[in-house]
């Protein structure tokens, strides 16, 4: 998790490394697909991979993403055009990330019930902790080497981290036939081999597609749109915070830095909000971090582009990226653990795919449409940090109506 999704948290230090080099001569927007193709990929894979994880178990689509991960870096690092960016970045990190984040994620819904979601919290805190690293190597680095080098050493440090993730990851066989009651779960000690048997590995690859009847469920339906609606303004503030700090009269360094302080929030935010799930409820503690989500954008965000001094600019900003990286990191962690709680185990690998084949059209289309409004605004930031709060407004609608679907009216009870 620390090398995917830390290289997906440090979208904003590759956007304005970009803007301001190899593709200058090129529209916002048209820069916004080049990440608008990798967060799509990252997430739409996942409809072909749910049913090849539930079928073979983690380990060979996490070595195969390690490979295209690592080698779509080091190819992006010496690109000098704008389809070798397309290419390197967009399709072989977007393929890579896919195949490492989701059989990752999936692998712990096997092991964990009662204690999934503080689980996953904590597992996800990888990738801001990469969110915090690389920014910070990249900043350090790029005036010295070169952004190509630096480039590079993010690279090996991957080998590393993936290697690791290769070794330790492993998938649990045995299918539970019931996920609310914990007596059915047996001993992670108990010898099993690690994939299904030979007919399930066969039905792998024929079982990438979409679950419709998973949408007869309004539960479902509710949450998947819900997520949608998240991930369609969630990148946004991690590709163009950092532009928007210098386009305000923050120093570039400070602007670079801005990334490392979000994800230090969302250190916090993927794994304590993932522990309160557990026990205050998984869609009751979604709702409270989309509405945090949406405090911190129009009160903080919004604001910074509007104060006198240049302190006061700083210190919002400050504030913004600490609260926002805290309550956003809630949408990667907790998203897998509410589309748990509302289907079997033996259909999560697929519910899962599923909901995240949708989600990923809102990965494709978010970041291109706030470069568009960004661009149609005179490189104004207004338009697009309020196209970014809309689509909180929407998720939180979304999941509160999802939250009374499956439990009522009741705010005692705990769902």
């Amino acid at each position: 998790m620390t090398a995917c999704f830390g290289l997906m948290n440090s979208l904003g230090t590759l956007e304005a490394q970009l803007v301001g080099g190899a593709l200058k001569d090129y529209s916002r927007g048209q820069i916004g697909w080049i990440f608008g193709l990798y967060t799509f990929i990252s997430f739409f894979g996942g409809i072909q991979i749910g049913p090849i994880f539930d079928a073979y178990g983690p380990r060979t689509l996490i070595a195969g993403g390690s490979v295209s991960l690592i080698t779509g870096v080091m190819l992006f690092s010496i690109s000098t055009k704008y389809w070798q960016f397309l290419l390197t970045f967009g399709i072989l990190c977007g393929m890579g990330t896919s195949l490492l984040f989701t059989p990752s994620i999936a692998a712990i819904g096997h092991w964990f019930l009662r204690r999934r979601g503080e689980v996953t919290g904590i597992a996800a805190t990888g990738g801001s902790i990469g969110g915090i690293v690389f920014p910070l190597l990249i900043q350090h680095t790029a005036p010295k080497m070169g952004f190509g080098w630096s480039l590079r050493i993010v690279g090996f440090v991957m080998v590393a981290l993936c290697a690791g993730g290769i070794l330790l990851v492993r998938g649990r066989s045995e299918i539970f036939q019931s996920q609310t009651s914990p007596a059915s779960i047996k001993s992670p000690t108990s010898s099993h081999t690690e994939v299904n048997s030979r007919p399930e590995r066969q039905k792998a690859f024929g079982g990438a597609k979409i679950d419709f009847t998973a949408f007869k469920d309004p539960r479902f339906a509710l949450t998947t749109i819900g997520v949608f609606m998240i991930e369609w303004g969630l990148f946004i503030p991690l590709t163009y915070l950092t532009s928007h700090a210098i386009a305000i009269g923050i120093p570039q360094a400070f602007s670079y830095q801005l990334l490392a302080i979000l994800n230090t929030g969302s250190v916090f935010g993927r794994w304590l909000p993932g522990l309160l799930a557990d026990r205050m409820g998984r869609f009751n503690t979604m709702i409270l971090t989309v509405l945090f989500c949406l405090v911190t954008i129009f009160g903080f965000w919004l604001t910074s582009g509007y104060a006198e001094s240049h302190g006061a600019r700083k210190a919002l900003l400050i504030v913004f990226g600490l609260c926002y990286g805290f309550g956003s990191g809630t949408g990667i962690s907790l998203t897998p653990v509410c589309v748990g709680q509302i289907c079997s185990t033996q259909d999560y690998g697929k519910r899962y795919g599923t909901c995240y084949f949708v989600v990923s059209f809102g990965a494709l289309t978010g970041i291109p449409i706030a470069g568009a409004i960004l661009s149609a605004d005179n490189n104004q930031y207004l338009g697009l940090i309020m196209f970014c709060g809309a689509t909180y407004i929407a998720a939180l609608g979304f999941f509160v109506a999802a939250r009374i679907v499956g439990a009522g009216w009741r705010l005692e009870t705990i769902y």
